[in-house]
């Protein structure tokens, strides 16, 4: 019954599908095992707080002109029974450069159009965070990103934004969710490309955003510092040199081979700067051209890694909470008020608190996934937001957009590193500095592979019988996150254990920090008390 229902459903995919590669691809499947037909055309993919995101194939379970069509009707449907304005406000679409971005893009504006909901799309890949920016300059109701940020070469995502500049977050996920599974992909209607309702943003966005690439510099006194950069074949590149231009800090020099944009990725087999090797060139180029410091965006540019020289000659890539720790340094120092706000999420390191706690300002955690601390923000209306961060290299530097964004993030991270080279210090000069004030804090994770509802029993039963000690040490308090099904063990001033199942991939999550202590052993032993 469920081979001849993924047949029935494979074979009206194909009478609909627009792309001749995709129906080759049908055609494929349905002239192949059945296991692969089964596990392609049930059910769907999943529309969760950031969207949509899978490789690039045929069928129900795949990213693909029809699976965004369906993603697009829904979208639309919710815009229209919970925004008065959205048919007059309209949506934002922007693409990057993977397979297919366009053509999901403009799939998009036509669904929106014919649902009578009007568009404004880019004619040019952009970032991520120029997509963001632009929602609350264009006053629009929403906005839509085609990118799958720093997933693999074979991948294509779908984010949607709501008209704050933020990602969603829940209920709102579930509810466009709802109105997604209510459409048949099949029948989806399409305006014509020349539709009225759709219009075609320039160069002029893009211009708008770098003009305000200067306003997150604090210390324009001092003078730039050599630069590396790396694109990694991402749409960043040319709107990050006119931001440093922008900001007067120089052009960086980059790495030509991973500049421009290229939906393959021909160098790196995972555009992910987190990635070993992801940033080689990156680093190569650094040492032969004397840089202070190295950056690399991910493909969307709403993420930067960071690497800084070494006493001995060489170069080390920074952790992403070493990154949150030098620009919150840097922002806290250089801002003033007690009405500031600074955000992180609960697996990221908890020295921003103490930083916090140092200046006098607001500190808040939340759950995992930048969507948060957009709505964090958001939350607290009379407070000034100044930086937030998680310690996937996502970083907010500035009130606008609420979702991070790297090209700014590269921006301050140069400029602490002119103000570093001013004041006759290094980068690894300045987290010793943190260190020796604060202690060590050093970082530890792991992950146990299970399946998603063993793991999440795992994780219950753990809490529900917690243990009394955890690789000798005593634990002196527990608290469990529900919505982010997160256990946080303590033990003792000095070490943070923390667990949660997570929410893409067949594991539990482990994370450990100590301060002045190696965690690694302590999140070994607390992974051995998961396992059954």
């Amino acid at each position: 019954m469920t081979v001849d229902l993924a047949r029935t459903t494979a074979e009206r995919w194909l009478a609909a599908e627009p792309d001749e590669d995709m129906r080759a691809e049908i055609e494929a499947l349905l002239a192949g095992p059945a296991d692969e037909l089964i596990a392609r055309f049930t059910g769907r993919l999943q529309f969760g707080t950031a969207g949509l995101r899978a490789a690039v194939g045929a069928g129900p379970q795949r990213m693909n002109r029809l699976s965004v069509r369906q993603a697009a009707a829904g979208l639309a449907d919710w815009l229209l029974a919970t925004d008065p304005g959205a048919a007059r406000r309209g949506v934002i679409i922007g693409h990057d450069a993977r397979r297919k971005s366009d053509r999901f893009a403009v799939d998009t504006a036509r669904v929106l159009a014919a649902r009578g909901i009007p568009s404004r799309i880019f004619d040019r890949v952009v970032p991520t965070p120029v997509l963001a920016w632009s929602i609350v300059g264009e006053g629009a109701a929403a906005g839509v990103m085609v990118t799958a940020s720093h997933n693999p070469p074979a991948d294509n995502g779908y984010k949607v934004y709501l008209g704050s500049g933020s990602q969603i977050v829940t209920p709102t996920d579930v509810e466009i969710a709802e109105a997604i599974g209510r459409v048949d992909a099949c029948r989806v209607e399409l305006a014509d490309d020349a539709d009225p309702r759709i219009t075609w943003l320039g160069e002029e966005p893009v211009q708008r955003y770098v003009a305000g690439a200067p306003s997150v510099r604090l210390r324009p006194d001092v003078a730039p510092v050599p630069v590396a950069y790396t694109a990694l074949h991402g749409v960043g590149g040319a709107t990050a040199l006119a931001a440093f231009d922008a900001a007067g800090l120089g052009r960086p020099v980059v790495v030509e081979a991973q500049q421009e944009p290229d939906g393959t990725f021909p160098t790196v087999s995972f555009p992910n700067p987190e990635e070993p090797g992801a940033m080689d060139l990156l680093l190569d180029l650094a040492a032969s051209s004397a840089a202070a410091v190295a950056v690399a965006n991910d493909p969307d540019a709403d993420r930067m890694g960071v690497a800084i020289p070494t006493v001995d000659g060489g170069w080390r890539k920074l952790t992403g909470d070493e990154i949150g720790w030098l620009l919150a340094d840097h922002i806290l120092t250089n801002t003033s008020g007690d009405d500031r706000l600074v955000v992180t999420t609960l697996v990221s390191s908890s020295l921003l608190g103490k930083l916090a706690a140092d200046h006098g300002v607001h500190y808040a955690e939340t759950y995992t996934g930048f969507k948060w601390i957009g709505r964090t923000v958001l939350d607290h209306p009379d407070l000034r937001f100044v930086f937030g961060y998680e310690q996937a290299l996502g970083y907010l530097v500035t009130g606008r957009p609420l979702d991070k964004d790297g090209i700014t993030a590269a921006v301050v991270m140069a400029e602490i590193a002119a103000v570093a080279a001013a004041e006759g210090v290094s980068l690894q000069d300045r987290l010793d500095a943190l260190a020796a004030r604060y202690g060590t804090h050093r970082i530890a994770d792991a992950a146990v592979k299970m399946p998603p509802a063993d793991g999440a029993a795992a994780v219950a039963r753990l809490r529900g019988a917690a243990p009394g000690e955890v690789g000798g040490r005593t634990v002196t308090s527990l608290r469990w996150y529900d919505e982010a099904g997160l256990l946080r063990l303590q033990l003792g001033d000095d070490l943070r254990l923390q667990v949660r199942p997570s929410g893409t991939e067949p594991k539990v999550k482990l994370y450990g920090e100590g301060v002045d202590l190696d965690p690694a052993p302590y999140v070994t032993a607390l992974a051995d008390l998961l396992r059954p």
